[in-house]
């Protein structure tokens, strides 16, 4: 405290007031302290100022200003009272209270001040105890405190949220005391157990929320829960602790006392659960986990020390029945050594550890822990070799564990083992972790013929796992891989030949499971520089060009090389590097790669040409990353062949006939290329490619697809902005080439527009009006992206008019003379620049320019004046009362914009004009305009109040549609008001159920979702009372916990001593459906061996025809509709065959029941060999069976064909037809 006052004491003379006045009363009662000859101790501090602080509240002497009494008292205090002993703060509480509450409401707008009251009542609330705490005085001004932690003040609201978190922990400790104490209970119904729960279900959400001092003393108090004998608060405790151990690990401040960690270990190990606790032992084992990792993370060779102690608490669970117990000890195990490689003790302990996990694998007692023994193995090789700087250089750890793999390798081939899935995991991680040089050294494929004649088992199961970076070089795949795909190929050519074709589908899926693993080998591969050379080079050449099924894994795999070189080349941490490559390793092989670009570029260049613009993707992705190490030079020199390639077919592309003709092709492929160049071409090739796409033999050509490259390419070079562009020449080029434009291409031209629009100059504002025609009616396009291109391109205008400038009219075309030459450029001159469109002769301009305003102002609402927001409003009002639907649609649309965005002052005087024009609309069905008015209806009864909306409304009939929707909406809220009364009643005790809220499909965009979308609480009312109550999942049987037997077999006795885990089986692994297990229910034709299906009444199998055509009838009835890509939903129109067939469908209905009584009088046409035919069953065989010992073959006898019924309709032909 001293040291504190002494910094303040040195400002009496300071010319600051908020410094001078608390020093000179500090120094006027120290003064008065030596006259009384009274200690300075922090009592005498704390009693002076509270005599100070009463005096000045009994003067009213109650300013914030700087320099004031008030705030210098509270600073003071605030400073003095942590060093103030507990019993004085508590003997003096209500003359604290007394004086100092009353003051928060006029220290809110005070900041400092407030911020030292609230010093103040964190010590005062810290030396409370639990009785105090139930003082009004102190509840009152906690709340004030609370309501703080949501003030817009940053260090208000730290400082608030800091009181409220220490009080909060200083009562949980003090709580656990009374746990501890047996003296929390209060209730005489009430137990410590109870009480405990309560209190642990508070602490698991909140500790880690707490100060960090508090972890110590709540840790102790957590751990002596335990004896309570509680399994449920003995259980959560074990888990809170669990939980603040793991995040002290992840989070350095969270730091515990010197032995509070020893203790916890000593404690939790002193009591183990049994094996067969399945409640407690998985809690007990995680926390024992947890606290191991912590205690590695600050004192590590001690942490070492007691590994061996643990492991061997540990190891037994691995034998539990219950699989949450048996997961639970393998996370700790894992964790367990971790903290050997952490302490650099794994040279004489993890040999041991793996030798145990070797051990167990051949072991009857674990048995049921196989899959968890392979998830620890594939631990073990990640903590060895994985992590970067803690790589085990041990030779008995590498050998013990490329044993332990070889050994479950071995197993993943033996006929009777189960966890083949859980041992490629392991195989997995030793393929990524060792490389397959070393992993296919203890473990070949054998593949080949030769190795199957030997009797070797093959290991196919591996070569699934290449794809995956790992450190074995390119050399590696060079040489064993590429002679071995080559014998494949050899083997599928012969299968190929000698008409064994499945064979040789064999060898086509090895080979490709081989290349597939190429790219990994690329992967920052050291040896580039020696295995890529010419040999290899051509060979990956001939893939590209013939073999298309392998030619996706070569892209990837020159892709790779490129892209991992350059990134360990730039030195990035989160660079993928397997092979530990230096970067001084990197560089090198990025030059050398340099060397090679250009050949490489050609090759891609042709394989690019020769694939469909589908199959280009891949392609071009490879062209783009050797294009980013390429020279300047060589980029040069391709640049040129490939705009030489594109002139020289360019003019044909003008005057061509048909569209997709080869010269055209070729264009498009070089503006593909083109494209791909552009990033990393000079200044002066930018230009010149500028000039090429600007020109109307590529801007005019016939082809859809040379258009869009073409304005692509403008595109992107504006956006480079390397080159120097002038807006109003390039302007004026699109603008005398658009006659030549194809639909196609709009989307395109739009976005170079966008491009164009922030170059203009500020002086050139008259070049927007020009672009405004074409942008506004690309709103209208049919094609989604051309709209929203159409969108931004008015977007980007108006924010460029917004920014400022001068409109020089008399540059525009069909301007009144006797208007002035300038006006200055704003959003609210852009919006009258674009509302000129309203004056337009076609109802589909007048819907697109109404379209367009509504969008900025939605975009600009915040900018435009109220005087053009209420400008545009009325002239809204004239079209919703046009004769043509397209514009009333837009006009709706406005309308509901406006309704959601203006305020309500501004609508208020336009609603007697408003409301019966919208009502005019309310009966119509077309373009659904009665459901658009009535959610406009809703809008405004949201906004507005019912009176106002209904004495606008005029007529009575009119207003009837009023008052329904009034109706409708009061009768939504009352189901919704039900159902969450329903709801409060459901029982809510358990933690994990959860209500997600329901969500309304959107369109993707904000302005779209208020213009299309309904947000109808009468929609939405609709469905709720469908919903019903979803089924529980069935549990499992009784043998769930007892899953796992030994397989017997008869051939050969078992050996209980090695090899049990390829014995080890579920219960339910006998009930698996086997290949033709439905076949033994039939009976078999001894003489033919065909199945004899007998005939049966199947009619109770088959679906209900209602439920078969529920789906047809919500898309194709009236009421249905469909929902599109982007969440948007399309009704179905009210057409006259949609009416008749929903009247049909009603009277079958009606008349369902007549139907099925007459069903058995009908009679059905027979027709000929129907003896033959069978009835449908649960395998819908249809065909045609044996019956009566006569095969059903294609004749029939002439006298059966021509046999006369009773009439001539029943005459059938000899072909069955009548």
């Amino acid at each position: 405290m001293e040291q504190a006052l002494a910094k303040i004491r040195i400002h009496t003379s300071s010319s600051l007031p908020h410094q001078k006045s608390p020093a000179s009363l500090l120094v006027a009662l120290e003064t008065t302290f030596k006259e009384q000859k009274t200690e300075p101790s922090p009592t005498a501090y704390f009693a002076a100022l509270l005599t100070t602080l009463d005096g000045t509240i009994q003067k009213k002497q109650l300013s914030l200003n700087d320099g004031d009494v008030l705030p210098a008292e509270l600073y003071l205090l605030a400073l003095v009272a942590p060093y103030v002993s507990v019993p004085v703060i508590r003997t003096n509480l209500s003359t604290v209270l007394a004086m100092t509450a009353p003051l928060f409401p006029s220290l809110l707008n005070h900041a400092p001040s407030l911020r030292s009251q609230l010093s103040l009542y964190q010590s005062m609330l810290l030396s409370l105890d639990r009785s105090q705490l139930e003082t009004h005085g102190i509840r009152q001004a906690f709340a004030s405190i609370l309501q703080l932690c949501l003030d817009p003040r940053p260090k208000i609201r730290k400082k608030a949220v800091e009181v409220v978190k220490d009080r909060v922990a200083e009562w949980t400790r003090s709580a656990l005391v009374d746990v501890n104490k047996n003296a929390l209970s209060r209730s005489k119904g009430d137990s410590t157990g109870e009480s405990a729960i309560h209190l642990l279900a508070f602490l698991k959400p909140t500790i880690l929320r707490f100060p960090p001092s508090s972890y110590s003393t709540l840790t102790g108090l957590l751990l002596n829960l335990p004896r309570l004998g509680n399994p449920y608060v003995t259980q959560s405790s074990y888990t809170i602790l669990s939980e603040l151990f793991s995040q002290s690990h992840e989070d350095n401040s969270l730091v515990f006392g010197e032995n509070v960690l020893p203790d916890v270990l000593k404690t939790v190990l002193a009591f183990p659960p049994t094996k067969t606790d399945t409640t407690l032992a998985p809690s007990w084992i995680e926390l024992l986990g947890n606290a191991m990792t912590s205690y590695s993370s600050t004192h590590s060779e001690a942490c070492a020390a007691q590994v061996d102690t643990v492991w061997k608490t540990l190891w037994p669970f691995l034998e539990s029945e219950s699989a949450a117990v048996r997961k639970s000890a393998v996370q700790s195990l894992d964790m367990l050594t971790r903290c050997l490689v952490a302490a650099n003790a794994s040279t004489s302990k993890l040999p041991d550890v793996i030798a145990q996990v070797a051990k167990a694998l051949r072991s009857v007692s674990h048995a049921r822990a196989i899959p968890d023994l392979l998830l620890l193995t594939s631990a073990l090789l990640v903590i060895s070799y994985g992590s970067k700087g803690r790589r085990v250089s041990n030779d008995t750890v590498k050998q013990r564990l490329l044993a332990l793999v070889t050994q479950i390798g071995n197993l993943r081939t033996e006929k009777g083992f189960e966890y083949k899935e859980a041992a490629d995991g392991v195989l997995s991680t030793a393929m990524r972790i060792l490389g397959p040089k070393v992993l296919l050294e203890v473990l070949p494929l054998n593949l080949e013929p030769e190795d199957r004649q030997a009797g070797l088992e093959p290991r196919a199961f591996l070569l699934p796992l290449l794809p995956q970076p790992h450190p074995s070089p390119l050399s590696h795949f060079v040489v064993y891989f590429v002679p071995l795909s080559g014998k494949f190929f050899d083997l599928q050519q012969k299968a190929e030949s000698e008409g064994r074709q499945s064979e040789a589908k064999v060898w086509n899926v090895l080979i490709a499971q081989i290349w597939a693993g190429f790219p990994a080998y690329c992967h920052g591969s050291p040896d580039i520089k020696e295995t890529m050379n010419a040999s290899f080079s051509q060979l990956v050449s001939q893939l590209l060009y013939r073999q298309p099924e392998l030619r996706s894994a070569v892209l990837r795999g020159l892709k790779l090389v490129v892209d991992s070189n350059v990134a360990l080349a730039n030195s990035t941490d989160e660079a993928l590097n397997p092979s530990n490559m230096t970067v001084e390793q990197a560089t090198q092989n990025v030059a050398f790669l340099r060397t090679q670009a250009e050949s490489w570029l050609a090759v891609l260049f042709n394989v690019f040409g020769s694939l469909g613009r589908d199959a280009r993707g891949p392609v071009g992705e490879v062209i783009t990353a050797w294009a980013g190490i390429t020279s300047e030079q060589e980029i040069d020199k391709a640049y040129i062949k490939v705009v030489n390639l594109l002139k020289g077919n360019a003019s044909t592309s003008v005057t061509a006939v048909n569209p997709r003709n080869d010269e055209e092709n070729i264009s498009v492929t070089a503006l593909d290329l083109l494209l791909l160049l552009l990033p990393y071409l000079s200044v002066v090739n930018m230009t010149a490619l500028f000039q090429l796409c600007l020109s109307s033999e590529v801007l005019c050509a016939k082809d859809n697809a040379i258009q869009k490259r073409a304005y692509k390419v403008l595109t992107k070079l504006t956006e480079s902005g390397k080159i120097t562009i002038d807006p109003e020449a390039v302007l004026k080029e699109l603008d005398a080439l658009s006659d030549g434009l194809t639909s196609a291409a709009k989307k395109d031209r739009f976005s170079a527009f966008t491009a164009l629009v922030p170059l203009i100059p500020s002086s050139a504002m008259h070049l927007i009006p020009s672009m405004i025609p074409e942008a506004v009616l690309g709103t209208k396009e049919t094609s989604d992206k051309a709209r929203n291109a159409a969108f931004e391109l008015v977007i980007a205008m108006g924010h460029k008019m917004s920014q400022g400038g001068i409109v020089k009219r008399d540059l525009l075309e069909e301007m009144d003379e006797d208007v002035n030459a300038e006006a200055t450029a704003t959003i609210d001159e852009y919006l009258t620049m674009v509302a000129g469109g309203l004056a337009g002769s076609t109802p589909h301009m007048i819907s697109a320019t109404i379209t367009a305003i509504s969008r900025l102002i939605y975009e600009f609402k915040d900018s435009l004046s109220n005087t053009m927001k209420n400008e545009v409003f009325t002239t809204m009002l004239v079209f919703l009362s046009s004769a043509n639907r397209e514009i009333v649609k837009s006009v709706l649309g406005y309308i509901k914009l406006s309704i959601h965005t203006y305020p309500v002052d501004l609508i208020q005087p336009h609603l007697k004009e408003l409301v019966p024009a919208l009502l005019t609309w309310s009966h119509d069905h077309k373009n659904h305009f009665k459901s658009k008015v009535r959610h406009i209806f809703e809008r405004l009864l949201r906004r507005f109040a019912w009176e106002d909306v209904y004495s606008a409304a005029g007529e009575e009939e009119a207003s009837k549609v009023l008052v329904n929707i009034k109706k409708r909406k009061d009768r939504a809220k009352r189901k919704k008001a039900n159902r969450e009364d329903e709801d409060e009643e459901v029982d809510d005790s358990s933690f994990c159920n959860v209500k997600v809220p329901d969500t309304k499909a959107t369109a993707g965009d904000a302005f779209e979702d208020i213009l299309y979308g309904s947000e109808s609480e009468v929609d939405a009312s609709d469905d709720d009372d469908n919903a019903g109550n979803r089924t529980q999942p069935r549990t499992k049987g009784k043998n769930q916990a007892h899953g796992m037997q030994l397989r017997m077999d008869d051939d050969e006795p078992m050996d209980l001593l090695q090899g049990v885990a390829s014995r080890v089986t579920h219960t339910s692994s006998n009930r698996r459906r086997k290949p033709g297990q439905d076949a033994t229910h039939f009976k078999t034709d001894g003489d033919t061996g065909k199945m004899v299906i007998d005939d049966s009444d199947s009619e109770d199998n088959e679906p209900d025809e209602a439920e078969n055509n529920a789906y047809r009838e919500s898309i194709t009835s009236v009421d249905g509709f469909t929902r599109g890509p982007n969440g948007r939903v399309k009704f179905n129109k009210d057409t006259k065959k949609r009416r008749r067939d929903n009247e049909d469908l009603d009277m079958m209905d009606v008349d369902d029941g007549d139907k099925s009584q007459n069903k058995h009088k009908r009679k059905t046409s027979v027709k000929l060999g129907h003896e033959f035919k069978a009835k449908a069953s649960i395998f819908k065989a249809g065909g045609d069976i044996k019956k009566g010992g006569v095969d059903p073959y294609a004749y029939i006898s002439l006298s059966q064909a021509s046999k006369k019924g009773g009439g001539r309709k029943n005459r059938i032909g000899v072909a069955g037809k009548r």
